[in-house]
Order: C-alpha cells, then structure tokens, then sequence
C-alpha cells in the first residue's frame, strides 16, 4: 500500500523556537550553515521530488539543522523505513533529540565522513537516498572529497545523492565522483539554491 504524502507543520511557538535556534548558530557558525533561515517549502519538494517512498528504506540526511527536512522526510517516509540524520552542531543533536520522537529516526552526532560506519554500527544496509545541504563550496577541498566518495560508496547500486547549494563550486566533485548527474534551480528560496540528484 502506497504511503501518502501529508504535510509536517511546525508551527506557533515551536516554529519560533526553530527559527531562534538555526539563527543564533548561523552567527556563530556561518560557514556551515550557509544561510540565516531554514530551506523553503519549494526547495524541500523539488529536492526531494525524485524519491521513490514505497522502495526507500533507508535514508540519510546530513546537517538537519533544526530538522526543517527531516520532517517533510518523516512525513512521507515508509513505515518500515529508517531515516537516519548525522549532525555535527552539538545544539542542534540536542534540539533533535528532544523535539523528535519518531521512532524511525535515529540521531547521530558525528560526521558525514563516516556514513558508511554508522549504518554498519546500526545493522541498517545501504542507503537508497542521502540528502544533504551541507555547504561543499565553504570546505576544505579533502574533507569535501571525502564525504562524497564516502557517500557514494555508501548507496545501494540505485541510490542517489540529493544535494542543495548556494553555489556552484561542487558542481564539477560531483561528476567526478558519481555516474551521472542532473541538476535544478530553485529560485523560491533565501538564497536561491541549485539542486543536484547524484546517482550512483
């Protein structure tokens, strides 16, 4: 039985309180956020436009932030699926933590480097999709290199790599690093972002 698309709302106080969270770490941490607010409603649905939700059933995430993402994949994802979402901003791990209690989510603090780790350490297979709007353009040329091929490795032979960027500069690690590579704009969105679908 197919599973229905609902939408995830946060709203009111909690909405607030996201929003303060994800701000105050932007000044504090600029280069990995990338961004003052959250991802858009637009950017969310053309990001994750190309998931199969019956098929998938295991998913990553990296840098959920606030989780603005993770619930939009919550509310679709399979009921034998598992999401799981690797952060490394210690308020952010804690915000999850306390504010997400789907049973489906495992929340790792740690870093995308080690995806391959983490999946075996939670006895999950290869993921079908691994979402990311973790800033390539701002990092070091290795640690970029790395999480990709990881990554890539990391997939089941159909998987995909879904990514969002405020710049360009990843464009070309990417068709290095994956077989083929389509891309998207999203103008909807603070900043407007390009999207990439990343297969194996």
């Amino acid at each position: 039985m197919a599973v229905q698309e609902r939408p995830s709302v946060v709203a009111g106080p909690e909405r607030r309180a996201q929003l303060s969270l994800f701000a105050r770490n932007f000044f504090k941490h600029p280069r990995m956020l990338g961004s003052i607010i959250p991802s858009s409603s637009f950017l969310i649905r053309r990001l994750l436009e190309p998931v199969d939700w019956e098929r998938a059933r295991v998913i990553v995430e990296y840098g959920p932030g606030v989780g603005t993402i993770t619930h939009e994949i919550l509310s679709r994802l399979h009921p034998d699926a598992t999401l799981v979402v690797i952060e490394m901003n210690e308020d952010f791990v804690d915000y999850l933590n306390r504010s997400m209690t789907d049973p489906r989510l495992e929340v790792i603090a740690g870093s995308a480097e080690n995806i391959e780790t983490e999946l075996e350490r939670l006895g999950l297979p290869a993921a079908d999709y691994v979402v990311a709007g973790l800033p390539f353009s701002t990092m070091p040329a290795d640690c970029r290199e790395r999480i990709l091929q990881q990554s890539q490795k990391a997939l089941a032979p159909e998987g995909s790599m879904l990514i969002y960027q405020f710049s360009p500069k990843v464009s070309s690690d990417l068709h290095q690093t994956f077989s083929r590579v389509e891309s998207t704009f999203e103008p909807i969105n603070i900043p407007p972002a390009r999207v990439y679908f990343c297969h194996k």
